[in-house]
């Protein structure tokens, strides 16, 4: 994984890219408006956090949150099993 932060682009990034080998996740994209400051250009576009992921990283990233969702919803129906069973 490589975390590049905070990027700008004149173009809304995809939240999800995939390349051949690579997994880039955009977040948190914003819109940016910044005016001309002393000579320096303003800047018109967005601004997101970004990260690169192998692809065989990311993969293995979203079966093991996979696998804990299915756990807390697992955990969840036995709850109101038990919660049923003792109103009945």
């Amino acid at each position: 994984m490589i975390d590049y932060g905070k990027q700008k682009s004149t173009v809304r990034p995809e939240e999800l890219e995939l390349t051949e080998t690579k997994v880039f996740v955009s977040s948190n994209v914003t819109e940016v408006n910044e005016d001309e400051t002393d000579g320096q250009p303003g800047f018109t576009g967005y601004e997101f956090d970004l990260i690169e992921y192998d692809k065989d990283e990311y993969i293995k990233i979203q079966a093991e949150k996979n696998a804990d969702l299915e756990n807390e919803i697992t955990q969840a129906q036995i709850a109101m099993c038990e919660i049923y069973e003792m109103m009945g």
